[in-house]
């Protein structure tokens, strides 16, 4: 291991006690979960025994790579690297039984979530708003993030809404029990049971864990904290690799207090700090590191480099959001021209996804490309989920939310008024909705035109579903399905142009065109429910990014930047209320907030800049603005604040040969 530095090499070389790695960002910490790989095996641990797991497919794929390039063994392949919940999936797939569940089981989305949730407050006569329901979705999704049960829930439930929200849980988990389906949470909840209350069935699974190396470890929350211990069990074969001061996902129920409680669960635990920044300049790390050092601390670090800042760190005072959105479209242009760099050197940070627009029409005007990150998910188009609602349907007949979906998309004449008696019937007797059309006593509820309609419906999907268990090509069969239904008809006659209906129809034929893919890389054969079943844990379609890659400015929110990093950072609204954020300042969140400056200002590798507006558009006003506390607390010697110093007439003369310069170039 001669390329590790010599707190690296020791976290490789560890492996009879339980270990934390503190690393902070850029400081090779997947080199050293490969590299400890590596060792393992060496050791003579099995490669089938060892498990790592993180938190993004990005980052499993990324992980992968690296071990298959670094260990070229017989069996190195088989190391298990997977997301936290794909390693959920699988226990939930291999003991299905035990859950009370079947093998083909559904996977729900969030908005097939809140169509279920709706369903029943419907059922029950008790409509909400979206926003309600929304609410309440979150409430049961922070439930399970702290691995606490329907029961639990109504014990801790405060007032009268949230008892009514437990209640609503409980009904929930009942409802996608019955339809043979879990949701995101669930992967890690379900798992989490079935260890608590099957010894060996956990025992089984903490044999085949030998040694287990946990990524991001500052992102876990309760439920997925208590899964890891339980399956690497009292002994602590692990190495869990983490920064306290980049966890920013509290709002989504990650936990850094797992930090503090692995220190308790594991007494034997050693902990070493990973403190070389391999990533940005020490004029950039001085910063992050001061910024930083204004939240509490169980662990202290400090990140260093060799690497000299040459580039001053510059805050820009803008005017107004117009103003900002201008200049640093402006600043990026003259950059890229004094540098002669690339449009994909440059990231553009901010705290919400509506700073954005702006931003968007400025960059547009001086014709610089650019791509946005977070944008609506390919599994999100309603094409897409139609198509996957009949996939998930030939697999799992049970899965009620993907017949509700379907059953009248294209129309078969079957009323809302048939799906209402439907459901009613099925909710009365506690069984799908699928099962309920077969069954004789419906013919006392619907009239024989709407049973022959249901039946026929059903007919067709369980001999798709036939044939889908004994064929080899499934893409054929998909192609097939898609003619039955005359789905691209459909589309052209519901879409609000050609050009809309051309992209739906492109992205159905792209669905079938990965799913085809998936079958062919695959080196064990998979069934078409398995590859539908990991398509829905990806964040976006994996298309082939590699060759997607294009020389465009990258646009996003500082959640959406962690883990990447650029040679140009620009962080805009650098503003009290919005970075911190107003609703972290009234919950007194601001530690949080301080963090998520802290990952903005290490994506940067050679240059950092801020900034800020006087005054912003509030709900129509003009309102004044403040410099957000964070500019206060950065080492000033550092800063560089054009709009503050006067420009020396040399300068002044200089940046004017500059755009000169500059505005010849764009001419020719």
């Amino acid at each position: 291991m001669p390329k590790l530095n010599p707190e690296q090499h020791r976290a490789v070389i560890i492996t009879d006690k339980p270990l934390l790695v503190i690393a902070g960002a850029g400081s090779g910490k997947t080199r050293v979960i490969t590299e400890k790989v590596a060792h393992l095996i060496d050791m003579g641990i099995e490669p089938k025994h060892i498990v790592a797991v993180t938190f993004t497919n990005k980052a499993a794929r990324e992980m992968r790579a690296r071990v298959d390039k670094l260990i070229k063994k017989n069996g190195a392949k088989s190391v298990r690297i997977s997301t936290f919940h794909s390693l959920g999936l699988d226990i939930i797939r291999k003991e299905h039984q035990a859950l009370g569940l079947k093998k083909d089981i559904s996977i729900l989305d969030e908005q097939d979530k809140i169509k279920i949730i709706d369903d029943i407050l419907d059922t029950n006569d008790h409509p909400l708003d979206k926003a309600q329901i929304n609410s309440i979705s979150w409430l049961i999704s922070d439930w399970k993030n702290q691995a606490l049960s329907p029961l639990q829930a109504t014990a801790i439930a405060e007032d009268t809404q949230q008892q009514f929200a437990a209640a609503l849980y409980e009904q929930y988990q009942r409802y996608i029990q019955i339809c043979n389906a879990v949701d995101f949470d669930d992967l890690i909840l379900r798992p989490l049971e079935l260890f608590k209350d099957q010894p060996l069935i956990k025992e089984k699974w903490q044999n085949t864990t030998r040694y287990l190396l946990l990524d991001e470890y500052q992102d876990t929350n309760t439920s997925q904290y208590e899964f890891f211990k339980l399956l690497v069990g009292p002994v602590g074969n692990f190495t869990v690799v983490g920064d306290d001061d980049q966890s920013i996902y509290a709002w989504r129920g990650a936990n850094p207090d797992n930090l503090f409680q692995i220190k308790k669960d594991y007494p034997r635990l050693d902990v070493i700090k990973l403190e070389q920044n391999y990533r940005s300049n020490q004029r950039i790390l001085k910063a992050a590191n001061e910024l930083i050092s204004n939240n509490p601390h169980l662990i202290t670090k400090k990140l260093w480099s060799n690497i000299e800042g040459k580039a001053p760190i510059c805050v820009i005072k803008c005017k107004d959001e117009f103003s900002e959105s201008q200049q640093i479209a402006s600043e990026i242009t003259r950059h890229k021209f004094k540098e002669r760099s690339n449009n994909s050197d440059y990231a553009i940070l901010y705290r919400s996804n509506h700073q954005a627009r702006l931003l968007e029409k400025s960059l547009r005007e001086l014709s610089l490309p650019y791509d946005i990150s977070g944008g609506s998910s390919f599994f999100s188009y309603a094409e897409i989920k139609d198509v996957l609602s009949y996939i998930k349907l030939l697999i799992n007949p049970d899965d009620n939310s993907a017949f509700l979906r379907i059953i009248n998309t294209p129309r078969r004449e079957i009323g809302t008024s048939t799906i209402e008696k439907l459901a009613q019937y099925a909710s009365g007797r506690h069984i799908s909705l699928f099962d309920a059309c077969y069954e004789i006593g419906l013919e006392q509820t619907l009239n024989d035109r709407a049973i022959k309609n249901l039946r026929g419906f059903c007919d067709w999907i369980m001999s798709l579903a036939d044939r889908s268990q004994d064929t080899d090509e499934p893409v054929e069969l998909l192609h097939e399905l898609v003619a039955d239904i005359d789905y691209y008809d459909w589309i052209k006659a519901h879409a609000n142009s050609d050009k809309q209906a051309d992209r739906k129809i492109n992205n159905v034929l792209e669905l079938i065109k990965w799913i085809e893919n998936v079958a062919k890389k695959s080196e064990e054969q998979r069934s078409l429910g398995d590859i539908v079943n990991r398509m829905m844990l990806l964040d976006t379609l994996d298309r082939n990014e590699e060759e997607q890659k294009t020389d465009q400015i990258k646009l996003m929110t500082l959640h959406a930047a962690k883990g990447l990093e650029f040679p140009f950072v620009y962080l805009i609204g650098m503003e009290e209320g919005i970075l911190p954020h107003q609703n972290s300042i009234d919950g007194e969140q601001v530690e949080e907030e301080r963090r998520l400056a802290y990952v903005g200002i290490t994506r940067a590798q050679q240059q950092i800049t801020f900034s800020y507006c006087s005054q912003r558009k509030k709900y129509g006003d003009l309102v004044s603005t403040e410099p957000s506390r964070f500019l206060t607390e950065l080492p000033q010697q550092e800063l560089e604040w054009p709009a503050v110093n006067k420009q020396n007439p040399d300068d002044k003369k200089k940046k004017g040969q500059e755009n000169l310069a500059l505005m010849k170039s764009l001419l020719s």
